[in-house]
């Protein structure tokens, strides 16, 4: 397994892949991701196993302190000098989940925004997800004020 920056070429497993692992009222659409990708690349990061890209995280840097819903479909809300690394989605395909894969991901995406001088990460998930965003150090900030898709969401954020 290998993890790096996802570039356009990935961009059709990137939307495959989002469209797996959320409802459609909350998946980025593939033109969405090509915005993202398009801006911040270097926010993406894939794991991929034998040149199968199998896992995802992306979001972007930014100063404000939450996520609000319209930096999901809005690039320009990226800052490369922003204090924290927000995190939109944590995308493993079905058949390679409960394996690690989303774990070594968000140990790098956590080492990198580290290295990058940032606050801490941040991301909102649902109730049934907080137990597994405290074992990397997240705390639960209460429900959040995004109702990206209809969904509750919880705002989570792990300080440096």
């Amino acid at each position: 397994m290998i993890i790096r920056a996802a570039v356009p070429a990935d961009l059709p497993a990137l939307a495959a892949m989002e469209a797996a692992c959320f409802p459609p009222e909350e998946a980025a659409s593939q033109q969405v991701l090509a915005g993202r990708l398009a801006v911040y690349p270097q926010h993406f990061w894939l794991l991929e196993e034998g040149g199968l890209p199998t896992s995802f995280i992306n979001g972007p840097a930014a100063n404000e302190p939450r996520i609000c819903d319209e930096m999901y479909a809005d690039a320009s809300f990226h800052d490369e000098k922003g204090a924290w690394q927000m995190i939109f989605g944590v995308n493993t395909l079905p058949p390679y989940r409960k394996q690690g894969r989303a774990a070594l991901l968000m140990e790098r995406v956590i080492a990198d925004a580290r290295a990058q001088g940032r606050r801490g990460c941040v991301l909102t998930c649902k109730a049934e997800l907080l137990h597994y965003y405290e074992k990397f150090g997240y705390c639960s900030e209460g429900v959040s004020k995004s109702v990206h898709g209809g969904a509750v969401w919880y705002d989570m954020r792990l300080r440096f």
